[in-house]
């Protein structure tokens, strides 16, 4: 199967590297020219167009950081989808949208082509390792036509359903993220205001049931002083919009997400857009007088675990 891969950032770079790593006949596309050099330098084809990228290849990948970008180079003259052709599949692995998938995925349809849903979950450190989770919606068959693709690029998939429900549950995953991060904020505030030993009280509730997979990896970060995760407030913000605003158009009230939204606007405002979105516990430290640092923790999260061949849940 020949792959084509659009959009090599932080995400992107470490999936399609997974991807040229296992041997894959791969294809890329980024308006970055540094980084579709250091794809060519290790094999991979390089193409001057989104169009030109689709007629090449049997699977078409995208990665990007924003639903207006993803349409524009879906939609484009030069764009995918004018380069499809029946039988030709497009896996969207951005956190997007569920009406836009669909808006765009009838277009798909038209030219005899099938879309896929496939965003990932599980942070960047993992995408490098191919260790990541994958969430996929749309076309069975697809799906296990894909099937070998996904399992270098992953380690644990997960067909959802129809297409469309995979967006739906990675946008619920995300908004937990934010919840969870947002909540250790508040949590090592109280441990240093109490002078616990920041180092055992990390291990203390790694082992207990406030546990969660945020203060596994984004504590580690938070401790170090680096916040480095990869990952930026105006992405949590996307992210945490797409729920609320899913949750509007459903007609269901909530409490606590309009709240997220607030904080992370708050937190953008005070601190950039492009900075990383762990730092939203500094808005704790900030108010009172204090700061979460403790010996012992990385300055950027690395995967320990072997790269293993990914399989279906």
């Amino acid at each position: 199967m020949k792959v084509g891969f659009i959009g090599l950032g932080n995400v992107g770079g470490k999936l399609a590297g997974s991807l040229l790593r296992n041997n894959f006949d791969l294809t890329v596309r980024d308006l970055d020219k540094n980084l579709t050099q250091s794809f060519r330098d290790l094999g991979a084809k390089v193409v001057n167009s989104a169009k030109e990228l689709a007629e090449q290849v049997d699977l078409i990948i995208t990665c990007l950081p924003s639903t207006k970008i993803c349409a524009e180079v879906m939609e484009a003259e030069d764009g995918i989808i004018s380069g499809l052709s029946e039988n030709k599949i497009w896996l969207e692995m951005s956190t997007t949208d569920e009406a836009e998938i669909k808006r765009i995925s009838k277009k798909i349809i038209e030219k005899k082509a099938i879309p896929l849903d496939g965003p990932v979950s599980g942070g960047c450190h993992r995408a490098a390792t191919g260790n990541i989770a994958i969430f996929v919606g749309g076309e069975r068959k697809a799906f296990d036509k894909i099937l070998p693709v996904l399992t270098v690029m992953g380690r644990k998939i997960l067909h959802t359903g129809e297409l469309g429900s995979a967006t739906v549950l990675k946008v619920i995953t995300n908004y937990l993220a934010s919840v969870h991060l947002i909540a250790l904020g508040e949590a090592w505030t109280v441990a240093k205001k109490s002078n616990l030993d920041l180092a055992k009280a990390y291990k203390g509730i790694a082992v207990s049931s406030g546990n969660s997979f945020v203060h596994e990896t984004e504590s580690q970060v938070i401790l170090n002083g680096s916040y480095n995760i990869n990952f930026t407030m105006d992405l949590v913000l996307k992210d945490t919009g797409l729920f609320d605003d899913l949750a509007k158009k459903l007609g269901a009230p909530l409490e606590i997400s309009p709240k997220v939204v607030e904080i992370f606007k708050d937190g953008q405002k005070k601190y950039g857009s492009r900075a990383w979105s762990s730092m939203i516990v500094k808005r704790m430290e900030d108010l009172n007088n204090i700061d979460f640092r403790e010996n012992g923790f990385p300055e950027e999260l690395t995967d320990n675990e072997p790269e293993e061949k990914g399989y279906e849940i």
